[in-house]
């Protein structure tokens, strides 16, 4: 049996995904979760063997999920879903370890496959996100400077910004207008759509 824990801030989605899972007669979803902070509590309570999680939930992204259950559950593969995939989501996803990355317009069948593969210790990326992350190229940010733009774009004041980045507020300062350039963003607000646009953050 293939212990699954779903994690997706939707119900009616993750309780679809729970039952045409649980029509496959090797795969079991041993726990469900709505937000990224439950879905680690569950891996760490039913030590799943693989955990199928929405790439954004309104805490924290599937992605950064996936970072801490390598920590923690090194034994747990995780498949990234969903429903806007760009292609900096899949090279920051492949970077933290995610075995499988694919949108949620997939059929039932591919999602049990791909279950199974990263189950075995394969890999699957849907293929036409595959081919938008080559042809996007990487992104033009440094690691600092996505995590300031991320924390940045909440709209918060480059005060807070910095402390919750344990940094002063002009090193702050300097990394926003450095993304910004880079961006080809007149402000920090337009640098953060154009980084989410890409995926870069």
């Amino acid at each position: 049996m293939i212990r699954v824990l779903l994690a997706d801030d939707e119900n009616l989605i993750r309780s679809a995904l729970a039952a045409l899972l649980a029509l496959e007669e090797d795969l079991e979803v041993v726990a469900q979760a709505a937000s990224g902070a439950e879905a680690l509590a569950m891996a760490r309570a039913h030590t799943p063997d693989v955990a199928v999680l929405d790439l954004q939930m309104p805490d924290r992204d599937g992605i950064s999920v996936a970072g801490e259950l390598a920590t923690v559950l090194p034994g747990c593969a995780v498949v990234i879903v969903t429903g806007h995939g760009r292609a900096g989501h899949l090279k920051r996803a492949l970077e933290a370890g995610v075995r499988g990355f694919l949108p949620k317009t997939v059929s039932a069948p591919v999602l049990t496959d791909v279950v199974r593969t990263v189950h075995r210790g394969g890999r699957y990326v849907d293929p036409e996100l595959a081919a938008e992350a080559i042809s996007a190229g990487d992104s033009p940010l440094t690691p600092r400077e996505a995590d300031v733009l991320e924390l940045a774009a909440g709209g918060a004041p480059v005060e807070e910004i910095a402390a919750r980045a344990h940094l002063s507020p002009g090193t702050v300062r300097n990394h926003l207008s450095s993304a910004a350039g880079k961006l080809g963003a007149a402000n920090r607000h337009v640098a953060v759509e154009v980084a989410r646009r890409h995926g870069w953050i």
